[in-house]
């Protein structure tokens, strides 16, 4: 008796064992196949490339930044880069012919660089200039350029064939890059724009490696549906729309809403403008 019952155990087991091996190639095969997603392998690939630099490197550096600098002097570097940001938002912003978005941007820009000492201080959100971020992928994706299969960057992490290319344009021509002169205190400039993106991610990005089953595919679906939010608002906002409603970013063109086609590891999202 007890060795039927042991065997029908036995059978019982590698019956569920079977089932979830089933299942699992089955979802398996799925995620593969998501046609937004040809490149998974190397996608993939570079993703985990991505998540053991940000592990070995930027994420301890992150944290001791973090740890070391008092919070209003983090929160003058935030507001002094995002500053800059914004000029090259606004730039964006005309390029897509969003006039009032880009007229809001350059009186947010005066009024942080005279009365908030050069951005140290974000005095124009309180006034209702609110921040609007703004890139070059999203103008290509104004004027009708597909987005292209999701793609992973090297260090920048989450894009599309679209955006790779203007994410590269973002960063060469970003004031964030132009306002040193001189190559290595622009380069300083960058890293410590990197690492501060990346210490205000810290708790985000614990977060998803609590949550996320496959952080994969958890990244690359967050991404996508984000973006597709963002492009959409950018074509279907007006010249004239005033864009967010409030200092989260929500609302306005490009701001909380990909073309009807279809949170990143943190080294990407902290080296994203």
């Amino acid at each position: 008796m007890t060795f039927r019952f042991e065997a029908f155990a036995g059978r019982g087991s590698w019956r569920a064992a079977a089932v979830l091996l089933a299942g699992t190639l089955l979802l398996g095969g799925c995620a593969t196949r998501d046609p937004r997603d040809p490149l998974q392998p190397y996608n993939r690939a570079m993703f985990a490339f991505n998540r053991n630099l940000d592990k070995v490197v930027v994420k301890p550096v992150a944290i001791g930044y973090r740890n070391v600098t008092p919070k209003y002097v983090r929160e003058g570097v935030s507001n002094f880069l995002g500053n800059l940001e914004d000029v090259w938002s606004v730039g964006n912003d005309f390029l897509q012919g969003h006039v009032a978005l880009g007229f809001n941007g350059v009186m947010r820009v005066g009024v942080n660089t005279v009365f908030g000492m050069f951005g140290l201080i974000d005095v124009a959100t309180p006034m209702g200039l609110y921040r609007h971020p703004n890139g070059f992928g999203l103008t290509l994706a104004r004027w009708g350029v597909p987005s292209g299969p999701y793609f992973v960057m090297p260090i920048f992490g989450p894009s599309t064939l679209r955006d790779a290319p203007a994410d590269v344009v973002d960063l060469v021509y970003s004031p964030v890059t132009d306002v040193a002169t001189n190559v290595t205190a622009r380069n300083q400039l960058i890293l410590l724009h990197f690492i501060s993106r990346r210490a205000s991610l810290l708790s985000t990005t614990d977060l998803l490696d609590q949550i996320a089953i496959d952080p994969y595919v958890f990244t690359r679906d967050a991404y996508l549906q984000r973006r597709h939010a963002q492009v959409e608002a950018t074509r279907h906002t007006g010249i004239l729309a005033m864009g967010p409603s409030d200092d989260s970013g929500a609302g306005g063109a490009g701001a909380d809403a990909e073309t009807a086609e279809p949170p990143e590891p943190a080294a990407s999202a902290a080296a994203r403008p």
